[in-house]
């Protein structure tokens, strides 16, 4: 008596199991490197490009990325479909981020300001409490990158793709006090020590008078 054949066996079988295992390597790891990125949409523009036959329009793009913890960056893309168009955009963003020093991880170190063509920006660090001041693309960025007290104006054009690019030049100046003592070949300890003798020295001069 024939036997009947046996179902998902063979080579028809073994296929099967070698695609499904391909596809599951492929898949996504939920805890994976990017898991605690935040992306952030701040403009998107309709471009048309003139051709023989009319015009072509197209999506244009500006995300701005950050994990919240002093990393963040931002990215341009452009295609024929919106979602297209904020891919390349993010896939940009990513590729370009930037570590920004953080003082216990709310607020910068010092002030800065940043220019890019006609967009002129300043920042201030601020106490605890105050939250992000910010308006627009400058607010996407500070967000993103994890700060949570922060002073910023605009001073100059109000396109997105300046304001962005000038708080970026701003941010890229911040130092931590661990950066400037390497630098001058000191200890941390010395220059935090030179700014609590700065404020220490008003209070004790009226000490020193009603002696």
């Amino acid at each position: 008596m024939a036997q009947a054949p046996q179902r998902g066996g063979g080579q028809g079988g073994n296929d099967r199991n070698r695609r499904d295992n391909r596809n599951n390597s492929n898949a996504p790891a939920a805890d994976g490197p990017d898991s605690d990125i935040v992306e952030k949409l701040v403009h998107i523009n309709r471009v048309a490009a003139t051709v023989k036959g009319g015009r072509r329009f197209s999506f244009a793009a500006l995300m701005v990325v950050g994990d919240g913890k002093g990393r963040v960056g931002f990215g341009h893309g452009k295609a024929r479909e919106v979602p297209e168009a904020i891919r390349k955009a993010t896939e940009e963003a990513k590729k370009t981020m930037i570590r920004v020093p953080l003082r216990e991880n709310r607020t910068l170190h010092h002030d800065g300001s940043g220019r890019w063509g006609a967009g002129k920006i300043m920042m201030r660090a601020a106490p605890p409490g105050t939250g992000v001041i910010a308006g627009g693309p400058m607010r996407a960025v500070l967000e993103t990158l994890g700060v949570h007290d922060v002073v910023a104006k605009s001073t100059g054009s109000s396109n997105p793709y300046n304001m962005i690019r000038a708080t970026f030049e701003a941010l890229k100046v911040q130092s931590s006090p661990r950066q400037v003592a390497s630098k001058r070949g000191k200890k941390v300890a010395d220059l935090m020590g030179r700014r609590n003798d700065g404020a220490s020295a008003p209070e004790a001069a009226p000490e020193a008078v009603e002696a």
